[in-house]
């Protein structure tokens, strides 16, 4: 059995969430707000956890052929709840800033995590891993909802400073 395309994607995987890590460490490095500072803190210590869980995978399947058994349990009231975002991490971040960017930046991020995670949750064929890339693929969701949200609290907020409403 060719373990390769597996091994492949896991490594992947892994890169992507270390980019992101690195993309949200930065981030929370340029902010000067506590509340920002920890909203990019939740995101570097979500993106370790995922790294070590691929890890982990990574040489279980390597060792054994097979992904282990893990609480991949997805919370559906989590994955559909609408994303509040408090109103000081709002108007905390401005628009102009490496943050603001990094927020951009870590959209497309998450939206490729997402897409590659529910991909190969459809396309598995071990039980484990069909569970942890639904449960991967539903944790970025939440990720980015709640970058969406902040992007488009960012470009309201440009344009109420700058008077660009037509109305």
């Amino acid at each position: 059995m060719d373990n390769s395309g597996t091994l492949s994607i896991l490594k992947n995987a892994f890169l992507m969430e270390k980019k992101g890590k690195t993309l949200y460490e930065k981030a929370k490095e340029s902010a000067q707000n506590d509340k920002v500072k920890s909203f990019f803190q939740e995101l570097v210590d979500d993106e370790q956890e995922h790294m070590n869980l691929l890890e982990g995978q990574f040489k279980a399947f390597q060792d054994k052929g097979k992904f282990s058994a893990g609480n991949f349990d997805i919370d559906e009231n989590k994955v559909n709840a609408p994303v509040i975002i408090d109103d000081e991490l709002k108007g905390n971040i401005n628009a102009a800033s490496f943050e603001a960017t990094a927020i951009t930046a870590a959209i497309s991020f998450e939206e490729k995590a997402v897409r590659l995670y529910a991909k190969q949750g459809e396309e598995a064929v071990d039980p484990e891993e069909k569970k942890m890339y639904k449960w991967l693929s539903a944790w970025e969701t939440t990720h980015l909802k709640k970058l969406v949200v902040l992007e488009e609290s960012l470009i309201e907020n440009v344009w109420n400073d700058n008077n660009f409403w037509p109305f």
